[in-house]
């Protein structure tokens, strides 16, 4: 038995190291990429791969997630940087460190306070259009450098035929293999940079990097804080939902379970130590963590591992890194940022709804002509918009009861048993101050002179506030001063005991019922019965 274990904890280090191999060789020029991305240094980068990891591993939940610079986040940096730098005379560097140090006390907080559940105000068509409305500013940034500044034939031929070879690769060769295409073709440019000496042909490199380990530690800075705070908060927000969704992606392939709790502590913690080694926001990037998934990381100690290659890497002489074209950096970048224009969740958005399309291309839009803060948050408005005005007027479905007498169906869309003094009617929806109004307005338009019997099936209400409680009580009187009788059915557990003691369920006393057919059959047969005396 012992044997067996020992061989298996060998095969785990075996796989943990193989995946912190892999993921470092991608990690190298990923980080320095996305460091240009946001303005800093390439090496800056590369500091926010180190303790970042390391913090995350001590913390967070999931196996196969690789911490580190992501492309999402870096241009949310950029674009906070492009108004902060000039407004504030500061170095972007310094501005990086204040608002990476925000961006994680803010994770953590909300860690303590359990205020995960807060994420979920960025909807999938505001990030959509965020994202593609972050990209296209960028995009537009790194084509100068894609082709040289100012334009010249090499520097042209190189950044746009390593765009085409990361397309080929992406689209011909194995997963695996393509993510280590940047790395490859990266090093590939390189050495034609060495051979042809086109460094001498007007062909800018990456130039010479700091020698070392990343200094330590934060001169704080509170008078920023309050400038910094709206953009940290935002990239707190994208740097979970990345996080925590790559990481519940991979764990559901391998049947593990994420702790959002930790996930939020693992990421914040992460964002501190790159603050306090002078990086930049980190999350958990999704390539990165399938790659790490894909070659074989059975836990944190992968990231681990990645984090210490990353560390000999700047330990050792790295004059290898400074002929490195960045014609052939910048093309890794408009190929990871273009990368992430979601245009076939656009489409099905159009399909599905064209309200949430219509708020993707809005916020992408508000992102280039107002800024990214004011397009996240005009984004917000309208996905709460849209989500109110739906709310504000739910479905209501007029019910007849089908040929087994106990289920009951929209007369609609159905074959169904009616009867001219009994209405049924199901409210799709929560009550609340916002469709109160509406509702009993609805309700009172389906009645006819022959109603005499209302009945509420209430099996889809999930909610009843105050408003709505006033509402429907006002609705049972006027009802009551026309000979109708209101009653409910299939009121849930929840509402029910909210519901008790208050002045409708009094008015309404005995006129409730556990299920539709029950107040369908009682009142079908007092109706019968009474027609018969």
């Amino acid at each position: 038995m012992l044997d067996w274990l020992k061989h298996y904890r060998r095969a785990m280090f075996a796989g943990d190291l193989g995946a912190g191999l892999v993921v470092a060789l991608m990690l190298l020029p990923q980080g320095m990429a996305y460091a240009m991305v946001a303005g800093l240094p390439p090496v800056v980068g590369l500091y926010a791969s180190i303790l970042p990891a390391l913090a995350y591993a001590l913390a967070g939940s999931s196996t196969t997630l690789s911490v580190g610079p992501m492309a999402l986040t870096s241009m949310m940096t950029a674009a906070a940087l492009v108004e902060l730098v000039p407004a504030t005379g500061l170095a972007a560097p310094v501005l990086v460190v204040q608002l990476t140090l925000l961006c994680g006390a803010i994770l953590v907080l909300c860690a303590l306070l359990r205020l995960g559940f807060l994420c979920a105000l960025l909807s999938r068509p505001v990030l959509g259009g965020f994202t593609a409305g972050v990209a296209l500013l960028i995009v537009a940034g790194q084509v100068e450098v894609l082709c040289g500044a100012p334009a010249a034939w090499p520097s042209t031929m190189l950044g746009v035929g390593t765009l085409l070879a990361l397309y080929g690769a992406r689209r011909y060769l194995p997963a695996h293999l393509a993510r280590l295409a940047p790395a490859l073709l990266l090093a590939f440019a390189t050495l034609l940079v060495v051979v042809g000496e086109l460094d001498q042909a007007g062909v800018q490199v990456l130039g010479e990097l700091p020698k070392g380990l990343p200094p330590l530690g934060i001169s704080l800075q509170p008078g920023l804080w309050p400038e910094l705070l709206p953009s940290a908060a935002l990239l707190a927000f994208v740097v979970f939902i990345s996080g925590h969704s790559s990481a519940r992606v991979l764990a559901q392939r391998r049947g593990e379970q994420v702790n959002d709790g930790r996930e939020l502590l693992g990421q914040g913690l992460a964002n501190l130590a790159s603050a306090l080694s002078a990086g930049l926001p980190v999350s958990g990037g999704l390539s990165r963590s399938a790659l790490n998934h894909a070659a074989g990381a059975c836990s944190q100690l992968a990231g681990v591992i990645t984090a210490l290659l990353l560390a000999l890497a700047l330990l050792v002489p790295t004059g290898w890194l400074s002929l490195l074209p960045l014609p052939a950096l910048a093309a890794t970048i408009v190929f990871a940022v273009l990368g992430m224009l979601d245009l076939d969740g656009l489409r099905q958005a159009w399909r599905y709804d064209r309200g949430d399309a219509g708020v993707w291309l809005a916020t992408a839009a508000c992102v280039l002509l107002l800024g990214v803060e004011e397009g996240v948050l005009a984004g917000v408005l309208l996905s709460l918009g849209g989500y109110l005005a739906r709310s504000s007027r739910p479905h209501i479905a007029v019910l007849g009861c089908m040929a087994d007498g106990e289920t009951f169906r929209n007369v609609c869309r159905h074959t169904v048993e009616t009867r001219p003094h009994l209405l049924l009617l199901r409210v799709d929806g929560s009550l609340f101050f916002g469709n109160a109004a509406s509702v009993t307005a609805h309700i009172e338009e389906l009645l006819n002179p022959s109603v005499r019997e209302l009945v509420l099936d209430m099996s889809a209400v999930n909610g009843v506030d105050f408003s709505a409680l006033v509402a429907f009580c006002e609705l049972n009187r006027s009802l009551a001063s026309r000979g109708i009788r209101l009653h409910l059915a299939a009121v849930k557990g929840p509402i029910g005991d909210r519901l008790a003691g208050s002045q409708l369920m009094l008015q309404l006393s005995g006129c409730l019922f556990v299920t539709t057919a029950q107040a369908f059959r009682h009142l079908y047969d007092a109706a019968t019965a009474g027609d018969t005396e």
